[in-house]
């Protein structure tokens, strides 16, 4: 049986990956999401749902306790201290595989008129993920970080993947993509360990998404 905890797991991401993982046998799912408001009704039978915040040490640690794997789609001005606390979880319940969603441009990788765009509109907000980034490379846990580009609700799986220290490519990808990339990891959990992976889809080069 392999135990996931997907902390955020009311994010649109998520909610792609809870869809491939659904009724599997051989999959135990537990939901963390701090509003019971976006719970759909529809939870899968092979999940678990809890009600919370990563910051609440406590309820953390139960969540964790048990877990094979954790997926972390958590964002905010916070996210570097929600890192903080997921890694600590994981190091005091002895969890080490984690997924952890970032975002593009944590390490002004993004090449070109895009990147100086990217920069000009997210580059402020970015700080809290880099230093969560930073955080996860330093914490001695089987990692995979992914930087998803620009996201969109297309119902289409087609990305390709960047290394770190490799520019970006593309400026887009849609959530059904990382999604897709992340149940196969869950899936089999060697796959991408201590990768720190750019996602986009091929052939989106542009100076912005095409969306703005």
């Amino acid at each position: 049986m392999n135990n996931v905890l997907i902390l955020g797991a009311s994010g649109q991401i998520a909610r792609w990956v809870v869809k491939a993982l659904a009724n599997r046998s051989d999959t135990a799912l537990m939901l963390l999401l701090r509003d019971p408001r976006k719970l759909t009704g529809q939870e899968p039978a092979n999940a678990k749902v809890v009600i919370g915040n990563v910051l609440d040490k406590k309820l953390l640690r139960q969540a964790m306790a048990g877990q094979d794997i954790v997926y972390a789609n958590l964002t905010g001005e916070d996210l570097d201290k929600q890192a903080q606390a997921v890694i600590a979880a994981m190091q005091a319940e002895g969890v080490k595989r984690l997924i952890f969603v970032l975002s593009l441009g944590i390490y002004d990788e993004v090449p070109g008129r895009f990147g100086e765009w990217n920069n000009a509109i997210i580059g402020e907000d970015l700080k809290p993920f880099r230093r969560a980034a930073d955080a996860i490379e330093a914490s001695g846990l089987d990692y995979t970080i992914l930087r998803p580009a620009w996201l969109m609700d297309e119902d289409e799986v087609d990305y390709e993947t960047t290394a770190k220290g490799q520019p970006f490519k593309g400026t887009v990808v849609s959530r059904k993509s990382v999604g897709d990339l992340i149940a196969k990891v869950i899936e089999s959990p060697e796959l991408h360990v201590g990768a720190n992976l750019g996602v986009n889809k091929p052939g989106s080069d542009g100076d912005k998404p095409y969306f703005m």
